[in-house]
C-alpha cells in the first residue's frame, strides 16, 4: 500500500482518532447551539448572537490539541446564521446591521465546527416565545423534524439518495408543507463540507444529481428545510450575502488592489471552509469581494427568502455511518409542539419505527422509534433529548 493510499485509508471512520475528532467537534457545536438558543430573546441583535456562537466555537476548539506535535487546524466550519421567519438560510449580517429578534419570531440557527477538518454541522428551529409552539409554526417544525427522523433511518448503507428525497417529501406533505427546493445534503470528508455524494431534497428540471448509494464509514450532513409556502425561495438582495467559500480550483489575476488585499487575507485565514465577511475589514471587503465573486474565486452562500407570511423550519444533523449503525452526533431538543396535523400514513409510521442501530448492538436508541409521539408530531431527537419532545 502506498503512503497516499494509507493516508486515504486512515482518514475515514475506520480510524478511532477520526471518530473522536468528529464527536469532539459535534460536542462543541451542540453546546454552541444551546448557547445561541438561550440568546434568542426579544430585542436581541442578530449579529451579536451570531458573533457569540462563532466566538464560543473558536474558544472551545482553541483549547484542544494545544500541545500536538503537528499543528491541527480547528475552529468554525460554517459561520453562525440566524434566518428569521420567511428568510430561509445564510443570514449572518455584518457588524453594522441593526436587525433584532422580536417576540414570536421563528429563528433558524445554522452553524458548524471542525477539528482537523473533521466537520460537525447542525441546524435547529426555535420560536422566540414561552410555552408550546402551535398552529402552522408547529406544523412546519414537526414536518422538518419528522422528515429528519425518517432521513436518519434511511441514510444507511445499501440505501440510495433518491429513497431519502422521496420519503422526506412525503413526510412534509403529511403536514401540508413543502420541502424547500435547492437544498442539498452533502457527504462530509476531511476539510470538505460539500462532498460529491449528495441528497437533493426536491428534484426539478434545473437541478439534477447523480444517483448514489450510501456506504459504511461515510459521514453526511442531512439538511432538511420545510415551508408552509411554495418551497421555491428567491434571492432578493445580493448585498445580504456575507458567507463565502474559496473555490480552490479557480485562479484569476485580480485587477483591483483592494480585491487582491482581501483575497490574500482570505487565502491566509480561510483557505478551504466557509467564512463570514464580518471577519474581514468591512469597507475593503465590500469592494474586494465583488470582484472575487465575479471571477468565480469565491462561492457565495446567498440569503434566500420565501414569501412574507410563509413559515420556514430548518433541521440539519451530522450522521456517522458506523459499522454498528447510524450515529447522529448533532442535535438539539425541540420546544413543545402542538401541530394541527398528525401522521396517519402507514409507510411513514413504518419508517419511523425502524431502528438506527444494527441488530448486534441491540437496545439503545432503537427504542425511540416505538415512542413516536404522534400528538406532538415530533420524535425525540436522540436518547439525550427526550424531554424536548
Amino acid at each position: 500500500m502506498s503512503d497516499d493510499e494509507r493516508e486515504e485509508k486512515e482518514l475515514d471512520l475506520t480510524s478511532s482518532e477520526v471518530v473522536t475528532k468528529y464527536k469532539s467537534a459535534a460536542e462543541i457545536v451542540n453546546k454552541a447551539l444551546q448557547l445561541v438558543v438561550k440568546e434568542c430573546k426579544p430585542r436581541a441583535k442578530i449579529v451579536d448572537i451570531c458573533e457569540k456562537g462563532d466566538a464560543f466555537i473558536r474558544e472551545q476548539t482553541g483549547n484542544m490539541y494545544k500541545n500536538a506535535k503537528k499543528k491541527i487546524e480547528r475552529g468554525v466550519a460554517f459561520p453562525t446564521c440566524l434566518s428569521v421567519n420567511n428568510t430561509v438560510c445564510h443570514f449572518s449580517p455584518l457588524a453594522s446591521d441593526t436587525s433584532e429578534l422580536e417576540e414570536g419570531d421563528m429563528v433558524k440557527i445554522d452553524m458548524g465546527c471542525h477539528i482537523d477538518g473533521f466537520i460537525a454541522v447542525v441546524a435547529h428551529t426555535h420560536v422566540v416565545k414561552d410555552g408550546p409552539v402551535t398552529g402552522r409554526h408547529a406544523d412546519v417544525i414537526a414536518a422538518a423534524n419528522t422528515a429528519a427522523e425518517v432521513a436518519l433511518r434511511l441514510v444507511r448503507p445499501g440505501k440510495k439518495n433518491k429513497d431519502v428525497a422521496d420519503a422526506i417529501q412525503k413526510v412534509a406533505a403529511a403536514y401540508d408543507c413543502k420541502i424547500v427546493e435547492g437544498v442539498l445534503s452533502h457527504q462530509l470528508k476531511q476539510f470538505v463540507i460539500d462532498g460529491n455524494k449528495v441528497i437533493l431534497s426536491v428534484s426539478n428540471p434545473d437541478t439534477r444529481v447523480d444517483d448514489a448509494e450510501f456506504e459504511e464509514n461515510e459521514v453526511y450532513a442531512v439538511d432538511i428545510v420545510a415551508s408552509t409556502g411554495e418551497g421555491k425561495p428567491k434571492l432578493l438582495d445580493e448585498k445580504q450575502t456575507t458567507i463565502y467559500k474559496r473555490a480552490v480550483d479557480k485562479n484569476y489575476h485580480l485587477k483591483m488592489k483592494t480585491s487582491r488585499f482581501i483575497f490574500s487575507e482570505i487565502n491566509q485565514k480561510f483557505p478551504i471552509l466557509p467564512f463570514t465577511a464580518r471577519a474581514l475589514e468591512e469597507k475593503r471587503a465590500r469592494l474586494g469581494l465583488v470582484e472575487c465573486v465575479n471571477h468565480d474565486l469565491l462561492q457565495p452562500y446567498p440569503v434566500l427568502h420565501e414569501k412574507p407570511g410563509d413559515h420556514v423550519a430548518h433541521i440539519k444533523f451530522t450522521v456517522l455511518l458506523m459499522p454498528n449503525g447510524s450515529d447522529r452526533i448533532t442535535s438539539h431538543s425541540l420546544q413543545e409542539l402542538q401541530p394541527t396535523k398528525t401522521i396517519d400514513d402507514p409507510e411513514i409510521k413504518a419508517w419511523l419505527a425502524l431502528g438506527t442501530k444494527t441488530k448486534k448492538k441491540g437496545g439503545g436508541k432503537k427504542k425511540k422509534g416505538k415512542k413516536a409521539d404522534e400528538s406532538s408530531g415530533a420524535e425525540p431527537m436522540d436518547a439525550t433529548t427526550n424531554e424536548g419532545s
